[in-house]
């Protein structure tokens, strides 16, 4: 797998942008290469050990990576008692976005998104598409009613073992949820602002129980055994995942009944065959809609894998060149 060497942090810094909240941004590579920007996945995960570095050639790329609102070394964490989840977003992290361009003086950048990092990205893109200059995603999600749906609902058809599980527990937990009567996800946005601490820490262990559970085929996205230890990151990650997805993802009308904001964008897409928990008609129904897209269906991989991974390492190279070329003319 041809992976670049992880360019150390050069820079990094805290960013006030509004209210309480402060954006923990880190920059690396070439101060005078092709900027780009890495958009994390979750919601509420993190930059982690700075992996995503490695997608880039560090020659040619000015790799800037941002922790998003409420979570990683951002402050504060969404777990902070009194937080106000209404101000937790995505219009909020694209308003963030655009504050770090603005005080890392970048004019326009490539962007880049993994998961939950795709949707926040195509987000991005449609708000503030002059200041984009192509889009890299990876395991492609769009986060609508029909995603959504299917993540927290339909895929149980696959594990009912594991969705029997989950749904369980919010059925015993007393916030009135029942199968068949009502949405999970809400039940468990629920339970994760609930007063409660032990309720929270239950439920949040059934929520990752699923997560672990609805990626595991053909993926080395699982998590068990690892970050899910971190009591605080656990909570960070069931609290955002399940608010935005209640919510789907805050975005009214939806990413794909707006493609037309980026029309004159060029974008490479990919996705693993074997996701069975954000299945290809995603990305297909996207790419579909973006004349300017390329579309790379990994068959044997999932939700990331090692080809996958290469193909995005690729696609940031194939942009580089594309924009030295457009920069020549």
């Amino acid at each position: 797998m041809n992976l670049f060497e992880k360019a150390p942090v050069r820079a990094s810094g805290m960013l006030a942008v509004g209210g309480v909240h402060q954006i923990y941004w880190e920059e690396s590579g070439n101060p005078d290469g092709v900027p780009a920007l890495y958009l994390h996945g979750g919601p509420g995960g993190s930059l982690n050990n700075g992996s995503y570095r490695t997608k880039f050639d560090p020659a040619r790329f000015r790799i800037i990576g941002l922790d998003q609102r409420g979570c990683g070394r951002s402050t504060p964490h969404v777990t902070l008692p009194g937080y106000d989840l209404a101000e937790n977003s995505t219009s909020f992290l694209v308003d963030d976005i655009e504050r770090v361009r603005e005080h890392l003086g970048v004019e326009q950048w490539l962007v880049n998104g993994v998961s939950w990092g795709s949707t926040l990205a195509l987000a991005y893109a449609q708000a503030h598409p002059q200041r984009v200059t192509g889009v890299v995603l990876m395991a492609v999600t769009t986060t609508d009613r029909f995603q959504v749906d299917w993540i927290t609902e339909t895929v149980g058809a696959i594990y009912p073992e594991a969705w029997d599980r989950v749904a369980s527990h919010a059925e015993q937990a007393g916030v009135g949820y029942r199968r068949g009567e009502g949405r999970l996800v809400e039940a468990y946005a629920r339970l994760m602002s609930h007063a409660d601490p032990a309720v929270r820490d239950a439920a949040s262990y059934a929520w990752i129980d699923w997560e672990d559970s609805h990626v595991s085929i053909g993926s080395e996205a699982t998590h068990s055994g690892g970050r899910w230890d971190d009591r605080d990151y656990r909570h960070v990650f069931a609290t955002l995942v399940t608010h935005y997805w209640a919510h789907d993802a805050f975005l009214d009308p939806p990413i794909l009944d707006r493609m037309e904001r980026l029309e004159d964008l060029p974008a490479t897409l990919i996705h693993g065959r074997r996701d069975v928990s954000g299945p290809a008609v995603v990305p297909w129904r996207l790419h579909r809609s973006w004349p300017g897209s390329e579309l790379i269906v990994v068959e044997d991989e999932g939700h990331g894998g090692p080809s996958m991974v290469e193909a995005w390492c690729l696609a940031n190279t194939r942009h580089a060149d594309r924009l030295e070329r457009e920069h020549r003319r």
